[in-house]
């Protein structure tokens, strides 16, 4: 059992960033593959980027590629999402996710998901 709390969102204005930290519980985050994805208003949940349990690869979607930047600390058993470069339709509401297995560019159908976090990003 993983248990995954979202923190760091908020109001930021377009070109400006933001980092989103995603805290799990349990002894086994290190095995797992955790990911960000995002839903805004009236669309289906998006991958964004994940990250293997060592770190040691990272995948990202091409909406976000060169912006966001996906991390881990697994001394602290959490994973972040650096966002620079913020633009007015990154605006949604933010989820990590934990799974054992990697996943690219898909909702993993078994995965731990947090509660989310609200990021607008207006003038």
């Amino acid at each position: 059992q993983v248990q995954l709390v979202e923190s760091g969102g908020g109001l930021v204005q377009p070109g400006g960033s933001l980092r989103l930290s995603c805290a799990a519980s349990g002894r086994t985050f290190s095995s797992y593959a955790m990911g960000w994805f995002r839903r805004a208003p009236g669309k289906e949940r998006e991958f964004l980027a994940v990250i293997n349990w060592s770190g040691g690869s990272t995948y990202y979607a091409d909406s976000v590629r060169g912006r966001f930047a996906i991390s881990r600390d697994n001394t602290k058993n959490t994973v972040y999402l650096q966002m620079n470069s913020l633009k007015p339709e990154d605006t949604a509401v933010y989820y990590c996710a934990a799974d054992p297995l990697i996943f690219v560019g898909e909702i993993p159908p078994n995965a731990y998901w947090g509660q989310g976090t609200q990021v607008t990003v207006s003038s």
